[in-house]
């Protein structure tokens, strides 16, 4: 008779916890709808961002562009009012100074090369680009100053 009750129970608890813990097929099918549609509001959200996130950087592009382009068109009228300088002058200097300004010269269109074509779309290699590009603009105009300040004599 122990054994009777024991066993039912043990059978009673059993039953009672399978039925329980058990869900509803139509619970099912709930949970698995919620859990798409936070998927889909998850995407779209993911799709937002990567939207501003490109509008972000191509704004930076053309901000950074546009600045570095006026550096350029400075750098190339420092180049011409220095042509126009050694042009009147009959300095023993001359042919060193016209080759150190097609240097310059060579310089400034190669920047202007590598502004125009560069596309990088990672953020730490565009990063590294404009730091680069800025230090190279940045010495090419202090090259440009120190060498248009020459007294032509």
């Amino acid at each position: 008779m122990k054994k009777i009750i024991l066993t039912l129970t043990a059978l009673v608890c059993i039953a009672g916890t399978v039925f329980t813990g058990c869900q509803s097929s139509a619970k099912k099918v709930e949970n698995a709808e919620e859990k798409v549609q936070n998927a889909k509001d998850d995407v779209a959200d993911a799709q937002r961002e990567l939207i501003k996130a490109r509008q972000d950087s191509i704004a930076d592009y053309q901000q950074f562009k546009k600045e570095s382009e006026e550096k350029l068109q400075a750098n190339e009228k420092s180049i011409d009012d220095f042509k126009e300088r050694i042009a009147k002058e009959k300095s023993e200097k001359k042919a060193e100074y016209e080759k150190e300004i097609a240097r310059l010269e060579q310089k400034d269109t190669d920047m202007r090369k590598r502004l125009e074509d560069y596309n990088e779309v990672n953020k730490e290699k565009w990063t590294a680009f404009k730091k680069n590009f800025n230090n190279e603009l940045d010495e090419l105009g202090e090259s440009l100053k120190k060498f248009s300040s020459k007294d032509l004599r």
